[in-house]
């Protein structure tokens, strides 16, 4: 049989796939991971289940299904769930670890590049281009999202009235999500159809030919739910946990910079039903209100950087870690770098850490009664409050873009104009009309807005604006 006919056998499996292989894949997917969790899966989809067919339709949406149920970066998660079905615990962990190590260290370097030349016109200019594009982009994804979530009357007002707790009490998030929760599970039960959700993945019932984790491949020894595995693994993320916030706590004391970021990223990463753009009120609240480690225009920034990044979106958690210790000066006036780099990973590993467990825990239970797995009714509530949340945060990132300097007060039609950014206004709308009308992908929109403020800036100053 010729080397060509081998390739388009599709009615046997591929031959076996080494650590080394799947480790070298899974680094290149961390380098070329752009597009947000969709263009991620996408991409692991063509990848593993139409051209090597390491893994049927089926199981992929299979292990898919579970990671959309649970808190964190679903995309991450995947990766480390088919790492770890393919080559037990040390698989997940590369899979899910390269996944996220390139963006990390890109993002360290565009945060060093933007607090050193940040104030350079050429910088500023095109930073002024991303702001209005990352409000499109944030109202684009709570259009998107509630499109798909809000499916009756009932979600909409959960949505409603999340959006008026965040916005108009300043409720914190996790209070809107515990509540849409038990929201959620009482309404699954007096009127669970307004509570079916919309958002499964399907049942995987295409074939690509036959797979190496094929739909009825049993699952290997390592796959197969022993508790005594999940004391072991439960026992070590407590020790990797507790061991870096005690020695951040014993170097810097409970207030100390670091050892707060080590316990709020915790919680930040069990809020992230939804998605990054779900937690991203939450940082914000933290960040900005709380801690008072970056400013509101800065989040803007780095929630720009981070969408021009590969990796999940939630990596600007990077950002915010690495502007805070900066900005604390948590080893002095003199090791600013290190002190943002130390932020950036603190950040990071707290915030992944739960995700690397969730995997390791409760995909051999998956694998253990594999079928389709349905959203909760308390998801369905969750969910739609997100929508809510996340349009709250459209709110905020419009009005500090839009008024950069706030509105004069005592507040008078004259003063909502005055100060208003009109060439914001119109980057904006374009994104948005780009992103929702033409499907641009989010990457060149993102750029070519860059380019349009760096346009302005330069000749705003010929035209005496």
């Amino acid at each position: 049989m010729s080397a060509v006919t081998k390739v388009h056998d599709i009615t046997k499996p591929p031959d076996a796939v080494s650590f080394g292989e799947a480790s070298l894949y899974w680094l290149k997917l961390g380098f070329i991971s752009f597009g947000g969790p969709t263009g991620q899966i996408s991409m692991m989809h063509q990848e593993l289940v139409e051209r090597r067919r390491w893994i049927s339709e089926h199981r992929f949406l299979h292990a898919l299904n579970y990671c959309m149920v649970l808190p964190g970066p679903e995309a991450q998660q995947l990766a480390t769930y088919i790492g770890w079905l393919m080559h037990g615990t040390w698989g997940g962990i590369v899979a899910g670890a390269l996944f996220v190590l390139p963006s990390l260290f890109v993002l360290i370097a565009l945060t060093w590049i933007y607090l050193v030349f940040g104030n350079i016109p050429a910088v500023a200019g095109i930073l002024y281009g991303f702001k209005p594009a990352v409000t499109a982009i944030v109202v684009f994804a709570a259009y998107r999202i509630g499109s798909r979530a809000l499916k009756n009357a009932v979600l909409w007002a959960v949505a409603a009235a999340a959006f008026v707790a965040f916005f108009a009490f300043d409720v914190p998030f996790p209070y809107i999500v515990l509540g849409a929760g038990i929201i959620g599970y009482l309404g699954g039960r007096i009127a669970p159809d307004k509570f079916r959700t919309g958002g499964h993945h399907g049942d995987g019932k295409k074939s690509y030919g036959s797979a190496l984790i094929d739909d009825h491949t049993p699952p290997p020894e390592h796959a197969r739910f022993k508790w005594v595995r999940v004391i072991t693994y439960s026992m070590i993320g407590l020790a990797i946990w507790a061991g870096v916030e005690g020695t951040l706590f014993a170097l810097y004391g409970w207030q100390g910079t670091l050892a707060q970021m080590g316990w709020f990223f915790t919680k930040a990463a069990l809020l992230t039903f939804g998605g990054a753009y779900a937690v991203l009120p939450y940082v914000y609240q933290g960040g900005v209100e709380q801690y008072q480690w970056l400013t509101g225009p800065q989040m803007i920034d780095g929630l720009a950087l981070g969408e021009t990044t590969p990796g999940p979106l939630i990596m600007v958690v990077a950002f915010v870690g690495f502007i805070g210790s900066w900005s604390k000066e948590v080893f002095g006036p003199d090791m600013l770098a290190a002190a943002g780099i130390a932020g950036a990973a603190v950040a990071t590993l707290f915030t992944f850490l739960p995700s690397f467990l969730f995997i390791l825990l409760g995909a051999p239970a998956v694998e253990a009664t594999r079928g389709d797995i349905k959203f909760t009714s308390p998801l369905t509530g969750i969910t739609a409050a997100v929508v809510g949340v996340i349009l709250n945060l459209a709110v905020f990132f419009a009005y500090h873009v839009l008024w950069p300097q706030g509105i004069v007060q005592p507040f008078s039609v004259q003063a909502l104009f005055s100060g208003f950014e009109w060439f914001s206004a119109l980057i904006g709308v374009v994104a948005f009309i780009t992103l929702w009308r033409f499907k641009i992908g989010i990457i060149p929109v993102i750029l070519a807005c860059g380019a349009a403020g760096l346009a302005y800036t330069l000749i705003k100053p010929l035209t005496g604006a």
